[in-house]
């Protein structure tokens, strides 16, 4: 295999022999051989081997009319790379092999993934100069057990797709239970005080979330000592700065006692060189943060100190769980020759939620992208995006994204952050940005204005109101390639639209008894394109901030039809029709 791993272009593999698999989708399997089941779902399983060592296969489809690939390392790169650029390398803490090949209607031409999400892989892929097709290789490691792959026949959207194969690994996981701590708005400390955090004025923070809708608080990085500088090289020893928490115990009890769920920030695999356990552990091997180093999960007795650090963590301190932070860095570890590191974080995670859960019922953790997927389901409950400070478009298309594959959890959004002096519409687009997952915000509450106070309470509210069709009702945002401009999600009687461009908006108002429509785009209307036989409704337009604009009693035949809803403004139109 040496060979291939040095060949620029998926053309320059050796040569293979491919068979037809499903759709136009064809696979090869050089060295090893492949078998295929149809399963009750209407996915393809494929179980392939090569003898007990490494694997390789090879998948082939005509390009047709394809627009992009989608995987859950893609970024901002969401349409189609050359095969020789095309590169991911996936464990369990690091993304997933899949993908997903659309074209320019949204419907699926390729999607797959593998069924064991544990396992180290290398995949490339992208369009084949040569041969005119999209063109993906992943190589697996040896097994004494066939790897399986899910393949998903064609679908009319994205979402579709990932919906088959959410729920082919829901059915085969045990996920962590997701208490009520986990669905409520968080407010966080990391961005309104990064490392510059002290218990009074927390408490302070804490108290006014409370009255406008939080249910949970994250105290960040800073808490701990050596945390400041905006550097890991203080962490290690994760007892609380006297000078900032005298008693954090009793802190934690004060902001508990306004209602609040309360977590404590740790990255327990970072060890720096400023701290007292750096003598212990010597680490060798530099993380990706800066200026710490990495433990080495395959070590039973890092495992033993991860698991006593967060056991005394959650019953010293009474928090009632704890984020969990730059787990991805154990991947500094892989490749080396050792046991595969997924294997090792999985014993790792399946330890401690063991240990915390009978300390702390309800124990909240959170996750973070890209270690947010359904291998993950049965060791976190709180699934956030990855940083995007103060960029609602990118809260938007992560969570989206990270929604896709997520099992079990509630996914969170990054936390918001705006400054006080913007408008109130921009204060409001945050928050829209975040409408489609736990919002989770990070600003000074008792620094902002009055109209944003009143525009967090506001969104809050709404969100609270249509958690259930937000987290749980049937989401369709469209093609990834165009960053999801208009999303859709439904529930048994509410279908809620969030417009995020100019854009002409299809609905068809008889099946639901409830439309919301949400204004994140930046002019101050929305056009609808109402399809027959159209609706007699109740209107209500919002501002940024709650304000009623209009009440009305319209009739909306089909065709098309422009609503004067604000931007970051929000419009709900009540049937008088009685459909359901």
């Amino acid at each position: 295999m040496s060979t291939d791993q040095e060949a620029v272009t998926t053309a320059e593999l050796t040569p293979a022999v491919f068979e037809p698999l499903l759709d136009q989708v064809s696979i090869a399997v050089p060295d090893g051989h492949w078998s295929s089941t149809e399963l009750p779902s209407g996915l393809r399983l494929v179980a392939v081997e090569a003898g007990g060592g490494p694997v390789e296969v090879r998948l082939t489809v005509p390009l047709g009319d394809a627009a992009g690939y989608w995987h859950p390392q893609g970024g901002w790169r969401r349409t189609l790379p050359a095969d020789w650029e095309g590169r991911a390398k996936v464990s369990l803490v690091d993304a997933l092999a899949t993908g997903c090949l659309f074209d320019h209607a949204g419907a699926t031409l390729l999607t797959f993934a593998a069924a064991d999400p544990v396992p180290e892989a290398e995949l490339r892929f992208g369009v084949s100069e040569e041969t005119d097709s999209f063109v993906v290789q992943l190589r697996l490691p040896p097994s004494a057990d066939p790897h399986r792959l899910l393949f998903v026949p064609r679908s009319p959207t994205v979402a579709g797709a990932m919906r088959a194969l959410r729920s082919w690994y829901a059915a085969g996981v045990d996920p962590m239970p997701v208490p009520e701590g986990a669905r409520t708005p968080v407010y966080s400390t990391w961005y309104a005080f990064n490392q510059r955090v002290d218990a009074e004025s927390v408490e302070q923070e804490a108290a006014l979330a409370a009255q406008l809708g939080f249910g949970a608080l994250i105290l960040d990085d800073g808490w701990q000592l050596g945390g400041h500088g905006r550097g890991y090289a203080g962490c290690g020893d994760w007892r609380p700065d006297p000078a900032k928490f005298p008693d954090l115990a009793a802190h934690v009890r004060r902001v508990r006692a306004d209602g609040l769920r309360y977590l404590l920030w740790t990255a327990p695999l970072l060890v720096g060189p400023h701290s007292e356990a750096y003598r212990r552990w010597a680490p060798t091997v530099p993380a990706t943060v800066p200026g710490a180093y990495v433990l080495d999960p395959r070590k039973p007795e890092v495992r033993r100190h991860v698991i006593e650090l967060c056991a005394s963590l959650v019953q010293e301190f009474g928090v009632d769980g704890l984020k969990l932070d730059f787990l991805d860095e154990a991947m500094v570890h892989a490749g080396d020759g050792g046991p595969d590191v997924g294997r090792a974080m999985t014993v790792l995670l399946t330890e401690l939620r063991a240990e915390l859960e009978p300390i702390r019922p309800g124990l909240l953790l959170e996750l973070r992208q890209p270690y947010v997927g359904p291998g993950m389901a049965p060791f976190g409950n709180l699934l956030r995006s990855f940083d995007c400070p103060a960029d609602s478009t990118a809260n938007r298309v992560r969570t989206l994204d990270t929604a896709f594959l997520a099992v079990g959890g509630a996914v969170h959004s990054d936390m918001l952050l705006w400054p006080p002096e913007a408008p109130a519409h921009s204060a409001a687009r945050q928050l829209i940005g975040a409408l489609h997952a736990v919002p989770q915000v990070s600003v000074r509450l008792t620094r902002l204005p009055e109209e944003h106070l009143a525009a967090v309470a506001f969104w809050l509210g709404q969100w609270r109101r249509l958690r259930d069709t937000l987290l749980d009702g049937e989401v369709e945002p469209g093609r990834p390639d165009e960053l999801y401009p208009v999303v859709r999600v439904s529930g048994d009687r509410v279908l809620l639209v969030s417009v995020h461009a100019e854009q002409v908006v299809p609905v068809a108002l008889t099946r639901h008894q409830e439309l919301v429509l949400v204004n994140g785009s930046a002019t101050d209307r929305l056009v609808l394109e109402v399809a027959a036989p159209g609706v007699s409704a109740e209107l209500a337009v919002h501002g940024p901030t709650g304000r009623i604009i209009e009440r009305s009693r319209l009739t909306l035949p089909p065709g098309l039809h422009s609503l004067p809803v604000p931007r970051s403004g929000l419009a709900i139109l009540t049937s008088l029709e009685g459909t359901a």
